[in-house]
């Protein structure tokens, strides 16, 4: 593993982006042995909506950093270098899920038809113009910096899984609390010439949009995973329903931030979360700082 990059933002640019935010490159690896078939406490459910989640990473990550990178072209030295850092950042993510799913497949759950329905949405976009790509982006950032934040924050979520697959996920999840503010600050250059009711009407409607596809999408591909399982019926839905509404809860955990993305003048880093990070570099410092 290399040593940590990190990117620290030093400005006098107004909040909420914090002036001293810093975005560390952790060049970490994970999954590279084996774990159990259910390494979600030897529970069906959390692990089905992990696997799935993780199907989509590959395709979605690599969507994610060119939606960024189309709006570079003008921004300020500071977001500039912040686009560099998410871009690093996300390339590792997409290399470490496709370890975790291999993993998954090397258990005998088949994961191909989750990725080929990604492959399939991301090439409706190709002809429709790039800022609506970078708001869904935009709206997707939301979601993974809301999970990130509720993984960290709510140790019911991964206590009893499997340590290494634990592990990535709480690693994936402080480098989306990191630059969770990134495809946000890169929409707000982009649209810079906007106004304020227009760029509110589009990101709204786009986190609409990707809710509902979201939703609709994860549940399906659970579902498919969970009848790999033998779990079928009204013991599939019911299960993945409570897992996700009432233990551990993601779902209804993440209620009021997804609410709060509609308030005028949102920004990612209305709420400073960067607590949670130095919960997990204290516990992995160790490993975070080795050459």
């Amino acid at each position: 593993m290399n040593a940590p990059a990190r990117f620290t933002r030093q400005s006098t640019r107004a909040a909420p982006t914090p002036d001293d935010l810093t975005i560390t490159i952790r060049d970490e690896r994970f999954n590279r042995g084996s774990s159990a078939r259910r390494w979600w406490a030897g529970e069906p459910f959390g692990t089905a909506w992990h696997n799935a989640l993780s199907a989509t990473f590959p395709r979605g990550e690599a969507f994610f950093i060119e939606s960024v990178k189309a709006h570079r072209d003008g921004a300020d030295p500071r977001l500039e270098a912040e686009i560099r850092a998410f871009v690093r950042q996300e390339i590792n993510h997409t290399r470490e899920h496709v370890a975790f799913n291999r993993l998954a497949q090397a258990h005998g759950y088949h994961i191909e038809a989750i990725d080929r329905r990604v492959e399939e949405m991301l090439a409706l976009t190709k002809g429709r113009p790039v800022i609506l790509n970078l708001a869904a982006t935009m709206a997707l950032e939301h979601y993974t910096a809301m999970m990130a934040a509720e993984f960290l924050g709510n140790p019911e979520h991964f206590t009893q899984a499997d340590p290494d697959v634990r592990r990535m996920w709480e690693w994936h999840a402080v480098e989306e609390i990191e630059h969770k503010g990134v495809a946000f600050d890169t929409w707000n250059h982009a649209t810079r010439g906007w106004s304020g009711w227009k760029r509110w009407k589009v990101r709204s409607l786009m986190m609409l949009v990707v809710t509902a596809r979201f939703f609709a999408n994860r549940w399906r591909d659970t579902i498919e995973l969970l009848a790999q399982d033998g779990i079928t019926g009204w013991r599939a839905r019911w299960g993945l329903f409570a897992y996700l509404a009432w233990k551990p809860g993601i779902v209804r955990r993440i209620i009021p931030a997804w609410i709060a993305y509609f308030k005028p003048g949102f920004h990612p880093w209305d709420h400073d979360d960067r607590a949670l990070i130095g919960k997990y570099e204290g516990e992995f410092s160790d490993a975070l700082l080795k050459a």
